[in-house]
């Protein structure tokens, strides 16, 4: 690939388009992969307990096709192009006129968009793509972990271990800053559990967030884990208050962390590491 074809395949715009599409399959991971799991956890229990139960129907990302979750009927092509099928169908499903959740097109949106961010922050180079890698995961960690209160480790573990090859080959940081970031961010978060448990007798975080801290640590470093904690833990209360006072708060008065652990990770790739510690006065 010439300098002129990569500056045009990895220009901003076109990393828009891309993250559009990605954002769309996004959305079928994030719907899709808890039900997998959960699948594969029910099957695992009956046949340790040798209980014999029905096989349920396949499910995997790409089986079966799409469809509307409440007449059943199939999505055509045509019905599921990032944001203008929405805008399109008006919001509603072609068959039945149910309303679709405007979550979908919001994920295509806000993948797309930082995925243009990503480009105007490194250029038209090939690391790019890598960051776009690690930036749908994220994604789509923040939004199962919104819906569930789960952090697959098929999501970050992967996430872990890609950020310390990258790491190691060269095209991130330093492996020596991606171990310790990795260490400090699990260790950091694992700590203030068993603090909090032995202090009220309670659970107040998932073994899920230690493991996403140390991913985040091992793409963005050592010094990125305390601004991240910082910022996660600032929006995750300022969300928290306003879902209280609005009421809309969930059952048990709790709000997953795990999104606000991505977002904040996200602020500061984009932002970039000498920014984040001049903002914090370093």
């Amino acid at each position: 690939m010439d300098a002129r074809a990569a500056e045009f395949l990895l220009s901003p715009w076109a990393l828009l388009l891309l993250g559009l599409c990605i954002g769309s399959f996004l959305n079928v991971v994030v719907h899709r992969l808890p039900l997998m799991l959960d699948r594969g956890w029910k099957l695992e229990s009956a046949e340790m307990l040798g209980v014999k139960v029905d096989a349920p129907e396949a499910l995997s990302l790409t089986r079966p096709r799409s469809r509307c979750p409440a007449c059943g009927k199939g999505i055509a092509w045509r019905q599921n192009i990032p944001v203008l099928s929405f805008l399109w169908l008006r919001g509603r499903c072609a068959a039945c006129k149910t309303r679709i959740a405007a979550r979908y097109p919001l994920v295509e949106i806000a993948t797309g968009a930082l995925f243009a961010l990503l480009g105007v922050r490194f250029g038209a180079v090939p690391v790019v793509l890598l960051w776009c890698a690690f930036t749908s995961t994220l994604v789509a960690l923040a939004a199962i972990d919104w819906d569930t209160t789960l952090l697959p480790d098929n999501l970050t573990l992967p996430l872990l271990w890609a950020g310390l090859v990258a790491s190691a080959l060269g095209w991130t940081i330093p492996l020596n800053d991606a171990l310790w970031g990795t260490v400090v961010g699990y260790l950091s978060l694992w700590s203030v559990y068993w603090l909090f448990k032995l202090t009220t007798g309670k659970e107040g975080m998932g073994f899920g967030d230690f493991k996403l801290l140390a991913a985040l640590g091992a793409w963005l470093g050592l010094k990125m884990i305390l601004p991240i904690v910082l910022g996660a833990s600032l929006l995750g209360a300022l969300v928290g208050l306003g879902m209280k006072f609005s009421g809309s708060l969930r059952e048990g008065h709790y709000v997953p962390f795990g999104p606000f652990l991505a977002g904040a990770g996200l602020v500061v790739l984009l932002a970039g590491q000498t920014r984040v510690l001049v903002w914090l006065g370093w």
